[in-house]
């Protein structure tokens, strides 16, 4: 975990597919994670997107990370499987996504920072729309009309730029912590990146909005994205 410059790039290839993938480290698992494909399944149908920014929390060192203060009841989901979920509340609204990582009982996770939709991308305007509704105090019909029309302008790169979007976008609830995300047939799950897709070229930069965490913690170039990405959040 050595300290580095603000922002690196280098490329990076998805190879040997997703459960050799989480046996790694985990920075070498957010790098590689990038290109891999998100899949939710429901009755809306199926949405996939393409993982385009991610950043590492690596354990209770780690004064970003939740899994700071130890065992608690919101981090206890970090100690479990490699590859399984780990959804949490923004302010009390906004679900954001993480992938646990590193062998049961190290407390390290992936947040799901942007995802370029794929498919189902007006499945995704909907569930961005219903999740506007629910994170209102006040949502009448003016309001619905207008986020609709808002939403309708939002170009597909954007509607799943950022953790609480990625969340909205793919109906992300706090009762599927715990799901295994290398499951093909979970509701929501991970697909390898294509074996014949080019590397990416990866650039890395500091963790967002944890200044509470002080340095070095707030240097570390933990935060991983595919360089040049439309998707890619501000």
């Amino acid at each position: 975990m050595t300290s580095g410059a603000s922002t690196r790039r280098s490329s990076s290839s998805a190879a040997g597919g997703l459960p050799a993938l989480f046996e790694r480290d985990t920075l070498a698992v957010a790098r590689g994670l990038l290109g891999s494909r998100l899949v939710r399944s429901d009755e809306h149908g199926r949405r996939t997107g393409r993982i385009v920014e991610v950043e590492a929390y690596l354990g209770p060192d780690d004064q970003a990370a939740h899994s700071r203060f130890g065992q608690t009841a919101r981090s206890r989901p970090m100690y479990g499987r490699a590859g399984s979920a780990y959804v949490y509340l923004v302010y009390g609204m906004y679900r954001c996504l993480n992938v646990v990582t590193g062998p049961a009982g190290t407390p390290q996770a992936i947040l799901i920072r942007a995802v370029e939709p794929i498919d189902g991308i007006e499945q995704i305007r909907a569930a961005r729309l219903a999740a506007d509704a629910r994170t209102h105090r006040v949502f009448g019909p003016v309001e619905r009309e207008r986020a609709r029309r808002r939403l309708e302008r939002t170009a597909p790169a954007r509607l799943a730029s950022g953790p609480g979007r990625v969340g909205a976008a793919f109906d992300v609830e706090l009762g599927l912590t715990g799901t295994d995300l290398l499951d093909p047939t979970a509701a929501l799950h991970l697909e390898a990146r294509p074996a014949a897709a080019p590397p990416v070229e990866v650039q890395a930069t500091p963790r967002i909005g944890i200044a509470f965490a002080g340095p070095p913690w707030t240097d570390e170039p933990w935060r991983f994205s595919i360089a040049g990405h439309p998707s890619v959040s501000g």
